[in-house]
Order: structure tokens, then sequence, then C-alpha cells
């Protein structure tokens, strides 16, 4: 038996689509990966902390340890204390970006989605693909190390992003 054959009966089927969703098919898994890549959330009380959908340390450890072992995400000591750890994206986490985007333009679509909540994926369905290629670039800076091939003008994707949920939310403040 093949190696590719043997893997190949760990899955249910070889179906792109199945395999994916094994990787990525639970809410908590995108929501980490959610996390790390628009909110730059990288350890692990950032993560369990901050998390809006209020995730659960034990499903949050379980959940990086699958991410870990599938390489969608990586981890590193923090040099800055002995007892933390650095969370990364990979490049096949990296390249979900993408699917984020579009997972966000249907919900907003097809949900009872908040304005704040929503004001990235507007964004980003808006910026299309030529927008989650620049920001792909900052995030391979940010996670991987590797430098931009464009100089860099202007604020990042993200600060973008964040000043247009902060827009947001500062008219819904002002309103009330």
């Amino acid at each position: 038996m093949t190696a590719k054959t043997q893997d190949a009966l760990a899955h249910r089927s070889g179906c792109p689509i199945n395999l994916t969703l094994e990787v990525l098919g639970d809410k908590w898994s995108l929501i980490i990966i959610r996390d790390m890549m628009f909110g730059n959330r990288r350890h692990f009380r950032e993560l369990l902390s901050r998390n809006e959908e209020g995730i659960a340390s034990n499903i949050l450890a379980d959940r990086l340890r699958r991410l870990l072992a599938e390489n969608v995400i990586s981890k590193q000591d923090d040099p800055s204390h002995k007892q933390k750890a650095i969370y990364s994206l990979t490049e096949k986490g990296i390249e979900l970006l993408p699917i984020f985007a579009m997972i966000g333009a249907w919900g907003r679509k097809w949900l009872p989605v908040t304005e704040a909540l929503s004001i990235r994926a507007q964004l980003l369905e808006k910026g299309g693909p030529p927008l989650w290629e620049e920001f792909m670039e900052e995030l391979r800076e940010e996670h991987l190390g590797v430098m931009p091939q464009r100089p860099k003008s202007g604020p990042t994707v993200r600060e973008r992003l964040r000043a247009a949920y902060e827009d947001v939310v500062a008219r819904g403040v002002a309103a009330s």
C-alpha cells in the first residue's frame, strides 16, 4: 500500500471539500484563524480573552493543537516570557484569506449581521482579489518574516479594516 493510499484511508473520502472540512470543519478553528488573521492575536491569552464568541480554554487548546498538527499555524517560544508561546499563520493558513472574504460576503448577503462586525467583510468584498493579495503579503511579512514585494505606502490593510470598524462604532455611539 502506498503512502498516498494509506493517507486516503485515514479520511472519509478524497473529496477536496470533505478534506478541507476535516481540517477546518468546526466553528472554533475558523474563529481562531479569523482572530489571528484579522485581530493579530498571537498568544493563547489573547485568543482566549479577546474572543467575542466566548471560547473555552480547553476548546482553544484542543483546536490550537489540531491546527498545529495540520500545519495551518505554527508555534514558537516567546522570547519575552518563558511560559508563553507565539502562534503564527503558516502559508497554508494565510491562503485561507480569500475563503474568509467569501464567507464574510455570503454572511453579509444572507444573515442578520451587524454593521460594525460586517464592515471588514464589506471592504474585503469590495476590494476583491487585489486587496486579498495585499493583505496576504502583509500576513506573510508578520507571520513568516517574508520581505514585502511592494514598498509600503500608507496604512496596512488590517489598519484600514480596523479604522472602518472604529468609524462605524463611533457613529453608533454618537447616534445614541
